[in-house]
Parts: C-alpha cells; sequence; structure tokens
C-alpha cells in the first residue's frame, strides 16, 4: 500500500471551515442540474406535443430526445471554455458564471413559445436555449469538484468530492418532485400549455440564492498558489497534449455509469408509461426515492473508495452494472408496483452510485492544479457524446423497431445488452487508468 504523504497538507481546510465549502458546492451542483433533469424528463411526457406536434408517437419521442442532445454535445464545449476561464481566472468566479449562465436559459424555456405560435422557430430556439444550458453545466461541475477537493484534506478526497456529485442526485429528486407538484397544480389540458413552465421559471429565485451562496466562499488556496507563480499558458493546446490519454479513459470509463443513468432515468419513463402503460407518477415516485437514496449512497460509496481505492471500487461497479441489467428490466416489466419502485431505486442508489460516487476524485485527481479545470472536465463531459445524449435515443431506437408482441425476442434484452457493452467499456478504461488513492494528486514536474 502505498504510503500517505501529502505535501500540502497544511494548506487543507479543517473540518469546520469545510462545511459551507461543501455545502456551497453541492447546493449548487443541485439547483443546475434541477434544471438540466426537468428539461430531460419533459422530453418524453410534453415536448413531443408542445414543439414536435404532428409527428408520430417514436418519432415526436425521438425529435424531442435530440433536441435534448443537444444539451450533452454543448457540455464538452463548455468544458472546454469554463475550463480554460477557470484555470486562468479561478474556480470561483468561474462557478457563479455558470450558475447564471443556466439560471438564464432555463427561464427563457419558461416562457418559449410552442410550435402552434411560432411554428418551425420554436424548436430552434428551444435547442438553442437546450444548448446554453448544457454549456453551462459542462462547466459547473469541474468547478464543484475542485472546491471540495483543494480545500480538503487529500486522505478524505473521495468522500469530499462525492457530494457534488451527490448535489446532482438532489437536483433529480427536486425535478422530479416539481413535476409532480405542478401536475397536480395544472391537470390534465393545464399542464400542456402553463403548468410545465412554472418550474423554469420559479427556478429564478433559486438561482439567486445559489449566487449567493457561491459568492461568500473563497478562491482555494491551490489556485492561489498558482496564481502568485503567474504563469502564463496556452491551456487547452497544453492540457490536450500532455494528458490526452488520461482525458479519453476518463470518458471511456464514464460510460458505464452515463448511459445507464439516462436510460434509468429519462427513457424508462417513455417506455413504461407508452409501452407497458404504467402510472407515470408511480415511476415519478419511484426516481424520488432513488434520488434520496442515492444521496445517502453516493457519499458511502465515495468514503469507502478511500479506504480500498478507486480504481478497484469503480471496477467492482461496473461489473454491478453489467450483472444487474437484465434483473433489473425483469423487476421493472413485472407489473408490480414494489418492484418497479425496488428496481428504479437500486439502480440508481445502488449500482449507478457505486460508480458515480469516486468518479469525480478518479477523475480529478489524475491532472494537476494548473490543468485540472479543463482536463478533468473535458475528461467528465465528452462522456456526455459518447454515452449519456445518445442512450436515450439509441433505447427508444431499438424499441420502435421491435417486433410487437413477440415474447421470444423481447427488445428490452437488446437495451440491456447494450448497458452491458457500455459497463464492459468502462471495465476495460479502468484498467488502464493509475490510481491515486493514498497519493497527492498529479503536480507537474516542472
Amino acid at each position: 500500500m502505498t504510503t500517505l504523504r501529502f505535501d500540502t497538507i497544511e494548506d487543507t481546510a479543517s473540518h469546520e471551515s469545510m462545511f459551507p465549502i461543501i455545502v456551497a458546492s453541492t447546493i449548487g451542483s443541485a439547483i443546475e442540474w434541477l434544471d438540466f433533469f426537468y428539461y430531460s424528463f419533459l422530453a418524453v411526457t410534453v415536448f413531443p406535443a408542445v414543439f414536435f406536434p404532428g409527428l408520430n408517437p417514436y418519432a415526436g419521442v425521438i425529435a424531442a430526445f435530440t433536441t435534448n442532445f443537444v444539451g450533452f454535445v454543448a457540455r464538452p464545449l463548455g468544458s472546454i471554455f469554463f475550463g480554460r476561464f477557470g484555470d486562468r481566472v479561478g474556480r470561483k468566479p468561474t462557478l457563479a458564471t455558470t450558475l447564471l449562465l443556466i439560471g438564464i436559459a432555463t427561464m427563457l424555456i419558461g416562457v418559449l413559445p410552442g410550435y402552434a405560435t411560432l411554428g418551425l422557430l420554436a424548436p430552434l430556439l428551444l435547442a438553442l436555449l437546450r444548448f446554453l444550458q448544457g454549456v453551462g453545466v459542462g462547466g459547473e461541475w469541474g468547478g464543484s469538484v475542485l472546491l471540495t477537493m483543494e480545500f480538503g484534506n487529500p486522505a478524505r478526497r473521495g468522500f469530499l468530492t462525492s457530494w457534488p456529485q451527490a448535489g446532482a442526485l438532489v437536483g433529480l429528486g427536486l425535478s422530479v418532485t416539481s413535476l409532480l407538484l405542478f401536475k397536480n397544480l395544472y391537470p390534465g389540458e393545464a399542464f400542456q400549455s402553463i403548468g410545465w413552465r412554472m418550474p423554469f421559471l420559479l427556478s429564478t429565485m433559486l438561482l439567486l440564492v445559489g449566487l449567493y451562496i457561491r459568492l461568500r466562499i473563497p478562491e482555494t488556496t491551490a489556485f492561489l498558489h498558482l496564481q502568485q507563480q503567474r504563469q502564463s499558458h496556452k491551456v487547452m493546446g497544453q492540457t490536450w497534449r500532455r494528458y490526452w490519454r488520461e482525458i479519453l479513459l476518463s470518458a471511456l470509463v464514464r460510460s458505464g455509469e452515463q448511459a445507464p443513468f439516462y436510460i434509468f432515468t429519462t427513457f424508462m419513463l417513455s417506455y413504461g408509461v407508452e409501452i407497458l402503460h404504467w402510472e407515470a407518477s408511480l415511476l415519478y415516485r419511484g426516481l424520488i426515492l432513488a434520488a434520496l437514496l442515492a444521496c445517502i449512497t453516493i457519499p458511502i460509496y465515495g468514503a469507502l473508495s478511500d479506504r480500498i481505492g478507486r480504481r478497484r471500487l469503480t471496477m467492482y461497479g461496473t461489473l454491478l452494472m453489467g450483472a444487474c441489467a437484465i434483473p433489473y428490466f425483469l423487476l421493472f416489466n413485472t407489473g408490480n408496483p414494489v418492484l418497479i419502485v425496488l428496481a428504479i431505486a437500486l439502480s440508481l442508489g445502488g449500482c449507478h452510485a457505486c460508480l458515480y460516487g469516486p468518479q469525480a476524485a478518479l477523475i480529478a485527481e489524475r491532472f494537476p492544479t494548473r490543468f485540472r479545470y479543463t482536463g478533468a472536465t473535458l475528461g467528465y463531459q465528452l462522456a456526455s457524446i459518447i454515452a449519456g445524449g445518445p442512450a436515450p435515443i439509441i433505447a427508444t431506437y431499438l424499441l420502435s423497431r421491435a417486433q410487437p408482441h413477440n415474447p421470444t425476442y423481447p427488445v428490452w434484452v437488446l437495451i440491456a445488452i447494450y448497458l452491458m457493452i457500455m459497463a464492459l467499456s468502462s471495465l476495460l478504461a479502468a484498467c488502464y487508468l493509475k490510481d491515486y488513492t493514498g497519493q497527492d494528486a498529479v503536480e507537474d514536474l516542472m
């Protein structure tokens, strides 16, 4: 076992001073992901009718998912822009900027007229605003994680960086809760016309809360030390030239987490409601329970990675994800409400959390301070193009091509195999990643 050295341990924050930093990172992450996830759920339930009328159900959902995918394409672009900004200007102003960008884009989606009013311009503007959302999310993750990583005790790096990850699941739970709330407040056609817009508009208040919290936190000590050196460098070019292998492996190691996550959340709503005819409210309640469970298990897995190693835990998680793909569908397809909720809760709170908990530290600690925001964020967000974004589209396409009522070859088997392939790609990538658990994070040798 590698001896703990941690040359910069004297610069780490105390337990008391870490609390507001963790809160700021987690709440900010929750607010930004709330907006991003809420859009994803509406891509299944509302947007096909509001922005893509006239298409058959499958084509409408695929069109909505494709617009949703624009946000995933934008995330690596946001990581490039805001990564460079964060490595040159600082973590704190970057986090405030990304939160403001997502908040404005989200508010504008809430007032955007539908196809009946603007025609083809409506889905085009929707795609543009989703793109801006994605740019903001692409830059937000790195800052939230680096706040906890660069302030915190390196010996607890996995646990501390797992809290912004848990914030994403808080955002998931809040987005589903708001969807249920406003469906009840605006029943039937009222939700299609005005009800779905309310959470987008009300998110402005959460934006102000998030900005207030983030503007009160200090800049990280690691970045301040770097800033004192006044080194001028071309961040993006040098990051890619020096760390292209780590960036690509970071993206691949996320495949087994990203693709299943968006299958377990956005796609399964469409599959459960449109194909199996389950009550949407049942699936929403399952997602709320899953988010609550994941908020507990993600920090637990993060802390576990500090003890047994992040690489090892990630490999265990990929095996668990692959092994659970078929049982998940078997439980989900039963029609038993308890088993359906159990499948949803365990898929996110068990399998997904095992990969998601140690992931932030696993990726961020392999880049030095002056390239960390760019390198870690780019590696993290590239997975949105190769796994997260395409996953619901691929699954919906497989579903649309299936022979109906064919008990010998159910389509969900193909989707389960797809999940296994994604898990296998993460397992192979993890085999080539060096484990920095119990060691200093990578720093320049110059």
